[in-house]
C-alpha cells in the first residue's frame, strides 16, 4: 500500500518528525512511502538571515514538491506542519486549498488520514494544529487514524504526544530537536498509518 506524508518545517524539528513517521510506515511489510514538501512561500531574503532555518531550508529543498496525483497515488495521506498561532502554516493550507477539485470528484474518499506537528511549548497549539489539520481531510472524506494509549510511554509523556497524533515540543526558540521519545511516538504512529491501510486496502 501507498503512504504520503506532506509536512512543512521551518527549522527542521516537523522534518525531523516526518521522517520518523517515515520510518515507522516504512516497516510495515509491502509499503511504499513518499515523504514529500510544500511550496516555500517566505522571501528568500528573509530566510538567509537566520542559519538554522537556512540549514533546515537547504535540506527541505532536496524533498519533491507534492501535487495532486501524488494523493491520488496514496493509500493513506500523513499531514505535518509547524504550529502557527494554534493552526497549520500557510505554505500546507495553500496546498490543501487546492485539491478542490479531488474533493468535488470525491477522488481521496475512504483513504487512511493522520497528522503530525512540532510547537514552540506544550500550550502552544500542540493539540489544536493537529485538530485543525484534520478538519480538511474529514471533508475530503478520509478516514482518521490517531495514537492510541496503548501506545508506550503516551500515557506518561511529560512533553510531545497526544492521542491525536504524535507532536515535538522544540522550545522558545525552536533550537530543541524532538526527543527520543516523541521520535518513537512518530514511528509508531507511522507504522500505525500503514497497517491500517493495508488491512482497508488489502487486495488479497
Amino acid at each position: 500500500m501507498n503512504v504520503l506524508i506532506i509536512f512543512d518545517t521551518r527549522y527542521g524539528n516537523t522534518m525531523k518528525l516526518a521522517k520518523a513517521v517515515a520510518e515507522g510506515a516504512s516497516g510495515v511489510k509491502n509499503a511504499y512511502v513518499r515523504l514529500m514538501r510544500v511550496e516555500i512561500i517566505e522571501p528568500e531574503e528573509i530566510i538567509n538571515k537566520n542559519d538554522r532555518w537556512k540549514a533546515a531550508v537547504e535540506e527541505y529543498k532536496t524533498l519533491p514538491l507534492a501535487g495532486k496525483d501524488d494523493l491520488r497515488w496514496a493509500h493513506a495521506i500523513v499531514l505535518g506542519s509547524p504550529t502557527r498561532f494554534g493552526n497549520m502554516t500557510a505554505p500546507l493550507k495553500m496546498f490543501i486549498d487546492r485539491t478542490s477539485s479531488l474533493w468535488l470528484n470525491g477522488e481521496l474518499e475512504g483513504k487512511v488520514g493522520g497528522v503530525f506537528c512540532s510547537t514552540s511549548s506544550m500550550h502552544g497549539g500542540n493539540e489544536t494544529t493537529l485538530l485543525a489539520m484534520m478538519l480538511p481531510l474529514f471533508h475530503h472524506g478520509l478516514i482518521i487514524a490517531g495514537l492510541p494509549y496503548t501506545t508506550p510511554g503516551l500515557a506518561t509523556t511529560g512533553r510531545g504526544g497526544t492521542p491525536y497524533g504524535p507532536t515535538s515540543v522544540s522550545g522558545p526558540m525552536s533550537d530543541q530537536g524532538p526527543t527520543g521519545e516523541e521520535l518513537s511516538f512518530a514511528r509508531s504512529f507511522g507504522y500505525r498509518i500503514a497497517t491500517i491501510a493495508g488491512k482497508l486496502f488489502d487486495r488479497g
